[in-house]
């Protein structure tokens, strides 16, 4: 693999932050964690842009974004036939922005299977992001949400990310699917992006009347330590229906137990990489 651009510029007094939220295994949290997060930096005074790059599109879909408004997508811009700031569109959550996927997605690893830059061609992408009079002026953080496989889109994302952030589900096999992602996240690290940290990790769908739940967690911490984020999702039924609405759960239903816990991830986050919090 060849290395990687430089990082992307930035003048703009908030750094621009790029987040990988990735998990080879599906059904984890990871796109409802984008959304949410997302919603919560953006509710807290960031200006957010969530970057769907699973061709399932479902991090579109729950915030309200229609598939016959897709009409150019993530699979546009990473064939190069549009640039991201085309794709960029508003969401009914102010400061939050999508650019939504579609399964055209699919096809792209045979695509760029010759393309040189295939690797960290999103990379090259996100380098402008944020500049003066375009779509994503002002974005102080782009969150990835990642396939849930280990293939050149989840790739693409680590090289270009500066941390990877993982949900990870309260169920028996957590640790063993974690171990294969923080070999890819090391691999990609010495490959293609030397600046590729751990961001950290989010235990979801927790449910304290389960003792599996329960030895999960101490699994986890035991072999992540600091790591792991003090915020645990819930198991919540309102987080489970927001997205058939087309809403975050924060717009859904804000003072469910669920809302309250990504509100609380986002503080986490911004603590972690030392942020004062942006004016809401």
């Amino acid at each position: 693999m060849t290395s990687a651009p430089h990082s992307p510029a930035r003048t703009s007094e908030r750094p621009l932050r790029i987040i990988a939220l990735a998990n080879q295994k599906g059904g984890v949290g990871k796109t409802t964690t984008a959304i949410n997060l997302g919603t919560a930096l953006a509710a807290i005074g960031e200006r957010v842009l969530v970057l769907d790059l699973d061709p399932q599109g479902n991090a579109s879909t729950g915030l309200g974004i229609d598939r016959r408004q897709r009409r150019v997508s993530t699979y546009h811009v990473m064939t190069g036939e549009a640039p991201l700031a085309d794709a960029v569109v508003a969401t009914s959550v102010p400061r939050l922005l999508v650019a939504p996927s579609t399964m055209d997605l699919l096809g792209l690893e045979l695509e760029l299977a010759s393309a040189p830059d295939r690797s960290h061609r999103l990379r090259g992408i996100l380098a402008d992001i944020g500049g003066d009079g375009t779509s994503t002026e002002g974005v102080s953080y782009v969150l990835i949400d990642c396939p849930p496989s280990l293939n050149l889109l989840t790739i693409n994302a680590l090289a270009a990310a500066d941390a990877v952030l993982v949900p990870l589900q309260c169920e028996f096999f957590a640790l063993e699917g974690l171990s294969q992602l923080l070999r890819t996240v090391e691999q990609v690290r010495s490959a293609l992006n030397p600046r590729l940290s751990i961001q950290g990790i989010v235990l979801t769908m927790f449910d304290p009347r389960n003792n599996l739940s329960a030895q999960v967690v101490a699994d986890v911490r035991g072999f992540m330590g600091e790591k792991v984020y003090e915020t645990m999702i819930p198991r919540n039924v309102r987080v489970s229906e927001a997205p058939s609405h087309g809403k975050p759960v924060l717009l859904y239903d804000l003072k469910c137990a669920g809302a309250q816990a990504y509100l609380r991830l986002a503080s986490e986050v911004i603590q972690r990489e030392g942020r004062v919090p942006a004016a809401a």
